[in-house]
């Protein structure tokens, strides 16, 4: 299986969450099925931001925006440990606890980083046929930008608690987790321990929420 590079990680998790900023030529609230409409939500309220172009040079407040518009939508309890896998059963509880944290402040900058980096696409939802008593679903959506091949981005739903939440992307056919999953693993198996792991992703995270890297 291939992986992701960094920049197209980058681009398709935005792309994956964030949806259409043209929406409304692509398609009307009310003919989208529930998971498709809070996507459609979260896209507006970026959207609205996107147009202040002095947020967008304050990396720190914009990923505080950011995690406040995704975070409802998206479940990192359960992302947290198909990601980690094997490792998460082996894992104690404060390095389960310090693996999320990480885990959703890398997935939040690396969005940030995209929101401010990419305006012009736009993104358009493939039929959905969804069972009314569903609890899961594979939102199939094709991000396009001019001059380039569509991107088809493909992200898993599931309904918690009466609400549609995101715990899986797949870009092209690759699942984020899964590439994820494989990148945690190599490191964790060079690096000799989970705790050393998140320890180095700790710093990556600070070091790029104060400016020092991207």
């Amino acid at each position: 299986m291939r992986n992701l590079t960094d920049r197209q990680v980058i681009t398709a998790v935005f792309f994956a969450i964030f949806l259409s900023l043209m929406f409304a030529t692509q398609a009307r609230a009310e003919d989208l099925h529930p998971p498709q409409q809070v996507i459609q939500n979260v896209s507006s309220q970026l959207q609205q931001k996107m147009k202040d172009k002095s947020f967008t040079k304050n990396f720190v407040q914009v990923t505080q925006f950011v995690d406040g518009v995704i975070h409802p939508h998206t479940d990192f309890d359960k992302i947290a440990p198909l990601v980690l896998g094997k490792h998460w059963k082996t894992a104690t509880a404060a390095e389960q606890t310090r693996f999320k944290h990480e885990f959703q402040t890398l997935l939040v900058r690396t969005y940030s980083r995209a929101f401010v980096e990419y305006t012009d696409w736009s993104m358009r939802f493939r039929p959905l046929d969804m069972p009314n008593e569903a609890t899961k679903v594979i939102v199939k959506t094709d991000v396009l930008q001019p001059g380039r091949q569509a991107v088809e981005v493909n992200y898993r739903m599931f309904l918690s608690k009466d609400e549609w939440k995101v715990y899986d992307i797949m870009i092209d056919g690759v699942s984020l987790v899964t590439n994820y999953r494989s990148t945690f693993n190599d490191e964790i198996q060079r690096k000799g321990s989970l705790s050393i792991v998140i320890d180095n992703l700790a710093k990556r995270n600070a070091e790029a929420l104060s400016g020092k890297s991207s």
